[in-house]
């Protein structure tokens, strides 16, 4: 048996743009969403309620629809990483990576030695897979966040760690670093993330961020690749045009 492909990191590394979405919390929903040609699937287990015991049935259903698991851990700990690979993760999200240390410290947890120092132990991944631990480098696609003022200060040096697919950069935590909460919009917070998303093009790495309809396509002219979305907005949109058309018609 052959390693099963990783969509998201197969499609960066031809050029090609990646389609990422969250707030995905059962297995079920996975298989219904996999239907609309999406990449991966974000799961949360920095901020919402995906744990280890979870693990198994989400990335199953990820697995049917040729879609890459994308697993957001709570920390930069090596063993938190390579035991959610373990669990059957195709790509993990670290947050506040910060430093250069920080990025090296997510490529010893997420890649097999030379490359890291993950433990030796298959992944639900390599069930009946002889080489998985010679293979299993090429198909783990590790994330970085870049979402402190501090990563931005420090992203030239950041953007030299070799072993890291995707620096993403993320909004929300960027803004408050800046001390602007809740305020990702700000002039002076978006146009450090551009700069930030700039930079990474140019370094010749792959760009991420958090995207929605109205700003995708100004990011894509950017060079970003990887695209992170929620269908929270698509569900808010299409429950309100039904209640607003209801109520139009009776009165």
């Amino acid at each position: 048996m052959e390693l099963r492909p990783n969509r998201v990191k197969r499609k960066l590394e031809a050029g090609e743009p990646a389609f990422i979405a969250g707030n995905f919390t059962h297995a079920d929903d996975i298989d219904s969403f996999g239907q609309f040609g999406f990449d991966g699937i974000w799961l949360e287990g920095e901020h919402g309620s995906v744990d280890a015991a979870d693990l198994g049935n989400l990335t199953r259903a990820c697995d049917i629809w040729g879609m890459t698991s994308v697993v957001r851990v709570n920390q930069n700990d090596q063993g938190l990483i390579y035991r959610t690979l373990d669990r059957g993760a195709q790509a993990i999200v670290v947050p506040h990576v910060d430093t250069r240390e920080e990025a090296e410290n997510v490529v010893a947890g997420g890649k097999f030695p030379p490359l890291g120092k993950r433990g030796l132990f298959t992944s639900r991944q390599g069930y009946g897979v002889p080489e998985y631990v010679t293979e299993a480098n090429d198909e783990t696609l590790l994330i970085a966040l870049i979402e402190d003022i501090k990563a931005w200060e420090n992203l030239d040096e950041i953007l030299e760690v070799e072993g890291i697919g995707v620096f993403f950069v993320a909004p929300g935590d960027f803004a408050a670093s800046m001390g602007h909460i809740a305020e990702m919009a700000h002039p002076d917070v978006q146009a450090k993330i551009d700069d930030s998303l700039n930079r990474i093009v140019a370094a010749g790495r792959t760009a991420g961020t958090l995207a929605f309809a109205g700003n995708v396509e100004r990011y894509a002219s950017m060079g970003v690749r990887f695209f992170f979305t929620s269908v929270a907005p698509w569900i808010a949109a299409g429950a309100n045009d039904f209640i607003k058309r209801a109520n139009a018609g009776i009165s």
